[in-house]
This record gives structure tokens, sequence and C-alpha cells, in this order.
């Protein structure tokens, strides 16, 4: 019995002896809300000099996504601080169990820690809840034009800290989507499109805000503009009526400095024509039509990987409202406004 006693001591004395890793959690959220993005921070210390490449390994985790696998460090005195990021996505939740190695130094053992459990809070949001959970969201710009004769369409260019913007959704509107999305764990930014119904003059969301732990309001007023977005949507088609009126206007002006000119026999007026004239020239000038090869994607917005809201059939021949880099905007058939990638244009 004292020999196995003895063997033991020297075998715990050993192991205490060779470890070189010290690990614990430092910083341990004492809530967590489903859906809220928060960090880990855990306090590392090496008994060797020098020494950096201290290797995470995460098993056994319930009801988290791992945001990260590298940690954000910070260095104080001895002490390594690294710090990782979590998204809860159920109810009940568990930090992952860890083991810490040093990737340079096989031989060593490594140190293992279990991991804790985390309170979690459910929210119980209003029906209007956009599903974004963020310590802020700010809306930087938004437009509204015309869609069809039922719907306008919202764009707007959103950013949040510490939220997923990918999982935003918001409820009574026609057809939403991403146009574009840049997602980190610390700072995201988002084209979103909302079709609603034509009759809206506001479309009011909230979110919750984990810095003030409450719901907050965000309004978008509807007023519906014609000129082009920074989001380069630009979706209103031309109103080939108002070109109509526009050259009525311009020839009847014309027409009057044409009679002024001859009744008072003021040939150096002529010049003044020159600008009308030319305005009357450049209305006349025939739209652009082009040739869409079948199968063309017709996007909603100019943007890569943009929503599809409808595809050719066949060859036809549309016309050319605008263009921007890589795109080409055409007007259907229906009136809508929708976009080309400039590959998609018949070459004969």
């Amino acid at each position: 019995m004292i020999k196995l006693f003895l063997l033991s001591f020297v075998f715990l004395v050993s192991l205490y002896a060779n470890k070189v890793i010290y690990l614990n959690y430092n910083e341990v959220p004492q809530r967590v809300v489903k859906g809220e993005i928060f960090p880990i921070t855990l306090k590392t210390l090496t008994t060797l000099r020098d020494v950096t490449d201290i290797h995470y390994e995460f098993s056994n985790f319930e009801g988290l996504n791992i945001l990260t696998h590298f940690p954000v460090r910070e260095k104080k005195g001895k002490y390594f601080y690294d710090t990782f990021y979590f998204q809860s996505t159920q109810k009940m939740a568990k930090l992952p169990d860890i083991n810490a190695t040093i990737e340079s130094l096989q031989e060593f053992p490594s140190t293992f820690i279990k991991g804790k459990d985390l309170n979690i809070i459910a929210l119980n949001p209003k029906n209007n809840f956009s599903n974004i959970i963020a310590q802020n969201f700010e809306l930087i710009e938004y437009k509204t034009t015309s869609f069809d004769s039922d719907h306008n369409i919202i764009i707007f260019v959103a950013s949040a800290s510490y939220g997923d913007l990918s999982s935003m959704h918001f409820n009574n509107t026609f057809k939403q989507g991403i146009e574009s999305l840049s997602q980190s764990y610390d700072q995201a930014r988002v084209i979103y499109f909302l079709i609603v119904d034509k009759n809206l003059e506001k479309f009011s969301f909230s979110y919750f805000n984990l810095k003030m732990n409450k719901f907050v309001d965000i309004t978008i007023p509807i007023v519906v503009v014609e000129d082009s977005v920074t989001t380069q949507s630009d979706l209103k088609p031309k109103d080939q009526s108002k070109e109509q009126l526009k050259m009525m206007i311009v020839a009847a002006l014309v027409l009057i400095i044409l009679f002024f000119i001859i009744w008072k026999k003021r040939y150096i007026y002529t010049l003044v024509l020159l600008l009308p004239v030319g305005y009357l020239i450049y209305l006349l000038i025939p739209e652009k039509k082009l040739c869409i090869k079948e199968g063309t994607q017709i996007y909603l917005l100019p943007v890569a990987n943009g929503t599809i809201f409808e595809t050719t059939k066949s060859k036809i021949t549309l016309l050319q409202e605008g263009s921007v880099e890589h795109f080409v905007k055409v007007q259907l058939k229906n009136e809508r406004i929708g976009w080309i990638r400039d590959e998609d244009i018949c070459s004969n």
C-alpha cells in the first residue's frame, strides 16, 4: 500500500513538474440573450519563456456557434488574455471544454478545463421584432422607390456591432432579402431590400439593444423618390409621358423664339436657339434597345450575388435605362426595372 502511494505521489509530482500551461476562464458573462454574440476570455500562463503558439481545442459544447477559432490576444505581464467570440443559439447552452497545448512543444502535456453552463435568456419580442440582437444598430441611409403599381421598394444600408445581420427578418412585407452582407463578430454591414404595400406611409421595426437591455424602435419614413440612390438601386423607370411633355414645351419655346427673331429681324438672337434646339435633339434621340440572351438572370439590384427575380426564357429585346460597372439597367415588358450583367448582352 505504501509503495503504491509513493508511486502515485511520484507520478503526480512528475506530471506537475512537466506542466507548462495554466489555464482558467477569466471573463464569463453572467447572462446571455439567445441569439447574442458574446466574448469569452481565457487567462493563460506558460512557464516557458518566449512561447506564443498556444493552441486551443474546443469540444463538448452545446447551444453555441463558435465565431472565432483564433483568439484576440492581449498580454499583461506573464499572462495571455485570449478572447474568443460565440453566439448562443438555444435556450440551454454550455461553454466548450478546452484543451490547451503548445504546438511547437508536443512533448509537454496539455492543459484541460471543463466548460461552464451559461444562463440563457429568451426574449419575448413584439410583432415588429426584426430578429436583430446587437450592442448597437444604425441605419446609415435608406430610400424608397416605386416597384410596381401595388408596391414600393425600400432599400437601406445598416450597420450593427456584435449583431448577426444574416438572421434579420421583417414581418408584413411582400418580399425581402439581403443584397450585400459584410459580417464579422464585432461589426457588420448590410444592404437590404423590402417590398411593401404602396399604401404604407412608414415602415417600423424593433431590435434588442444589448447595452440598453431593451427593445429599440426604428422607423423608416416612406417618401417615394425618382433619382438614383447611392446603393445603385435607381429602380424607377422613365415616365415616357413626361418626356413627350418636355419635347412639346421645348418645341413651343423654339417656335416662339424663332417667331420673335423673324418678326423683329434680330438675327443675332439666333444663338439663343442653340440651347433649346440642342436639348430637343437630345430628347428626340431614340432609346437604346438591347438584345438579351436566353437564360439571362435579371437582378433586383446591381450587386454581386444579388436577388434574381426573373430569368429570360428566350432571346428578347429590352430598353436600356442606364448602367453601372458590370451591370446594365433595363426596362422589362411589365414596366419593371431590372439589372443584367454586361456579358448577357447579345454580341450581334
